[in-house]
C-alpha cells in the first residue's frame, strides 16, 4: 500500500542503467536552469529605478548607463563561467574553483553561501510569485503562506519524479514568459521608434541632475545587479546535461546570457522611454505592459507568465542545490546522505532538505521574504568574487596558451563582483549582517563534520600490525520476559550458534513472580540456565546492564565474546507496536552504546 502510494506520487523506481535517460538536452536545461536568472528581469530594472527615484524622475536616464554596466558584468560572468565549465567539467562551480585554487576555507565560503542562496532562491521566488497571484486575486491574500507552502511542496514532489520530467513540465511556462516579454519589448520599441510615445514622458540622456553622486550610482548598479542571480547555476549542474556535457552546458550558458541581456535591456529601455516610476502597488513590468497594450488579454497574459516565472525560478535551486551538496558531501564537509540517488535517480535527500528548509523560511517570515533579497544577492556575489579570483590564480599558475585574455576577463569580473558585494555590505548592512554570523558558523560546522569523518576513517582502517584478537568462544545472554514462543525461538537460535555458555536473564519486580518463573523454567527443561534479578526500583535496564558488565569482565579475561540476543515479536500491523511494552527497544537502545559486546535482535513475526 505504502509502495503503491509512493509510486503514484513520484513514479516507478528507475534502474541505475537508465541514468542516461535522465540527462537534459539544451532546450530543457535552458528552461529549468535559467528560470532564476530570467525571472530577475521582473525586478532587477525596478531595483535600479527605486534607488534613482530618491532624486526624482529626472534621474531615471541614469538607468541606461547603469544597465550597460550590469551588461558588462553579465558578459564577464558568462565568459568566466564558460571557462569554468570546460576547466571543471564535473560541476561544482564556484565551490570547486575556489577550493582548488584559493584553498579549502574560500571554497567552503563559496559552497556554503551558494547552499544558503539556493534555499533563499526557493523561498523568495515562491513568495514573490504568490504575492503576484494574490495581488490579482485579493481574496486569497490572507492565505499567502499556505499557498506558498503548497507551491514548494508541488515543486519538491515534481523534482522527486526526476529531472527530465520536471523539465518537461516546467519548460512551457519559462518559454511562455520569454515569449510574452519579447512581445512586450517588440511592441513597446515599435511604438517608441514610430513616435507613438510622447518624448516629454522622459528626460533626455545627459540632463544634469541635482544631488547625483558616484555612491548613489554605484548603489543603483548594485541593486540592478540582482538581475544576475542564478547565472552560476549551469556551472554547478554540468552532470545533468547529455553528452558532451561541457559543450552543451556552455551553449546553454551563452543562450541564457543572450536572453537575459535582451530582456533586461528591453525592460530598462521601455521603462525609460515611457517614464515609468517604481510604485509599491504596481510593478514596473505591469506599468509598461499597461502603457503598451492597455488592460486587455495580452496584458493579463504578460502578468500571468510573470507570476509563473517568479514561482518557477525556485526550480533553479532544486536543480543546482542537490549537485552542489553532492560535491560538498564527497569532500566530507556535509553528511554523505546527500550523495545517494533516490528511486528516480535524482539526489532525493538534497531535494527534500531544500524543500523543508524553504518552507521553514516562508513560515518564519510569514511569506514576506522580500526582506531577504539583499541577503540573497550578497550570497551570490560572494561566490562570484571567489570564483573569478580563483580562475585568476589558475590562469596565472598554469599559464596555458591564450591565458592573458582569460585572466583579463576574470579580473574584470572579480573586481566588479567584489565592488557590488561591498556596496551591498555598506548600503544594506542592516539587512545583510547575518552573513557575518552564518558564514563562520557554516565553516565551523563543515570542518567539524569533516573532522568526524576523518576520525571515523582512521578508526575503521584495517591494520596488519595489530595482534590477532579472534575470540576463543562466545557467551550468549538472552533477556527474557517469561516463557513464550518468542523466547523459545530465541533459545533455539542461540543453541544453533555453538556458544560456550547461554544464560537467560529475567528482571523481576515481585518476589512471588520470581519464584513462579523459576519453577516453570525448571519444568520447561531447556538446558539453559536462568538468572533472575530483583529490581527494587522497578528498572529493567539498570540491573540487566550491571549483570552484563559483570559477565563481560569475566569473559574478557578468557578472551570470550559476549553477545546479547534480544527476543522481539513483530506485529503484523505496524500500528500494533504502540499497544505493546517497548522493553526490547529500550534495552537495545541502551546496549548499542556500550562497548565490548555484540547486540543482536531475534525477531519473531506474529501471524495476526
Amino acid at each position: 500500500m505504502r509502495s503503491s502510494i509512493k509510486n503514484h506520487l513520484i513514479g516507478r523506481p528507475l534502474k541505475s542503467t537508465e541514468l542516461g535517460e535522465q540527462k537534459l538536452n539544451k532546450r530543457k536545461a535552458l528552461a529549468i536552469l535559467s528560470s532564476d536568472a530570467l525571472s530577475s528581469v521582473a525586478y532587477g530594472p525596478e531595483q535600479i529605478l527605486i534607488v534613482l527615484a530618491t532624486l526624482g524622475a529626472a534621474a531615471f536616464w541614469y538607468s541606461i548607463p547603469i544597465a550597460i554596466g550590469v551588461l558588462i558584468l553579465l558578459v564577464a560572468l558568462i565568459l568566466s563561467y564558460r571557462q569554468i565549465i570546460f576547466a571543471y567539467p564535473h560541476g561544482g562551480g564556484a565551490y570547486v574553483v575556489s577550493k582548488n585554487n584559493l584553498g579549502v576555507t574560500p571554497g567552503l565560503i563559496a559552497g556554503g553561501s551558494l547552499l544558503v542562496d539556493y534555499i533563499l532562491t526557493v523561498a523568495v521566488s515562491v513568495s514573490a510569485g504568490t504575492d503576484a497571484i494574490t495581488s490579482a486575486l485579493p481574496a486569497l491574500h490572507e492565505h499567502n503562506v499556505i499557498i506558498a507552502v503548497l507551491f514548494v511542496l508541488f515543486l519538491t514532489l515534481l523534482n522527486l519524479r526526476g529531472i527530465t520530467e520536471s523539465a518537461t513540465i516546467l519548460a512551457y511556462p519559462v518559454y511562455l514568459f520569454v515569449f510574452a516579454l519579447f512581445i512586450l519589448i517588440g511592441a513597446g520599441l515599435f511604438n517608441v521608434f514610430t513616435g507613438q510615445v510622447p518624448p516629454e514622458l522622459h528626460t533626455q540622456v545627459g540632463t544634469p541632475v541635482v544631488g547625483i553622486s558616484l555612491f548613489l550610482i554605484l548603489k543603483a548598479f548594485a541593486s540592478g545587479s540582482s538581475a544576475l542571480t542564478g547565472v552560476e547555476a549551469i556551472s554547478n549542474a554540468i552532470p545533468n546535461f547529455k553528452e558532451p556535457a561541457p559543450n552543451n552546458a556552455a551553449k546553454t550558458l551563452i543562450a541564457m546570457g543572450v536572453f537575459l541581456a535582451i530582456l533586461f535591456s528591453g525592460i530598462v529601455l521601455l521603462a525609460y522611454f515611457y517614464g515609468v516610476a517604481p510604485s509599491a502597488e504596481v510593478t514596473v513590468v505591469s506599468q509598461i505592459a499597461e502603457n503598451v497594450f492597455g488592460r486587455n488579454a495580452i496584458y493579463y497574459f504578460i502578468q500571468g507568465t510573470t507570476a509563473l516565472i517568479l514561482v518557477l525560478a525556485a526550480n533553479t535551486g532544486y536543480s543546482a542545490f542537490p549537485l552542489l551538496a553532492v560535491n560538498l558531501a564527497k569532500d566530507k564537509f556535509i553528511p554523505r546522505m546527500f550523495t545517494i540517488r533516490g528511486d528516480r535517480l535524482g539526489y532525493s535527500n538534497g531535494i527534500i532538505i531544500l524543500g523543508f528548509l524553504s518552507i521553514l523560511l516562508i513560515i518564519a517570515f510569514k511569506g514576506q521574504t522580500e526582506h531577504l533579497i539583499p541577503l540573497y544577492a550578497v550570497g551570490v556575489f560572494i561566490p562570484f568574487t571567489l570564483s573569478q579570483t580563483g580562475m585568476m590564480v589558475k590562469w596565472y599558475r598554469e599559464r596555458p596558451t591564450g591565458w592573458l585574455p582569460k585572466l583579463l576577463v576574470n579580473t574584470i569580473g572579480a573586481f566588479i563582483s567584489f565592488t557590488v558585494a561591498m556596496i551591498f555590505f555598506i548600503t544594506k548592512l542592516n539587512q545583510v549582517w547575518p552573513v557575518f554570523f552564518f558564514v563562520p558558523l557554516m565553516i565551523y560546522m563543515f570542518r567539524q563534520i569533516h573532522k568526524h569523518y576523518e576520525e571515523i576513517a582512521e578508526q575503521l582502517r584495517v591494520s596488519t600490525a595489530l595482534p590477532d584478537l579472534t575470540p576463543r568462544g562466545n557467551v550468549i545472554i538472552i533477556p527474557v520476559a517469561g516463557i513464550t514462543q518468542v523466547v523459545e525461538h530465541s533459545l533455539n537460535y542461540a543453541k544453533s550458534l555453538s556458544a560456550n555458555q547461554i544464560i537467560a536473564v529475567h528482571v523481576t519486580f515481585d518476589k512471588e513472580e520470581e519464584k513462579r518463573l523459576e519453577e516453570k523454567w525448571e519444568k520447561w527443561d531447556t538446558g539453559v540456565r536462568l538468572v533472575t534479578l530483583f529490581s527494587l526500583h522497578r528498572s529493567i535496564v539498570q540491573p540487566l546492564t550491571k549483570f552484563i558488565d559483570a559477565v563481560e569482565r569475566k569473559a574478557l579475561e578468557g578472551n570470550y565474546q559476549v553477545t546479547v540476543l534480544i527476543p522481539e515479536f513483530i506485529p503484523k500491523k505496524g500500528w500494533h507496536n504502540i499497544l505493546h511494552n517497548q522493553s526490547s527497544l529500550l534495552i537495545r537502545t541502551v546496549l548499542l552504546y556500550r562497548r565490548n559486546f555484540v547486540v543482536t535482535i531475534v525477531p519473531y513475526h506474529l501471524k495476526k
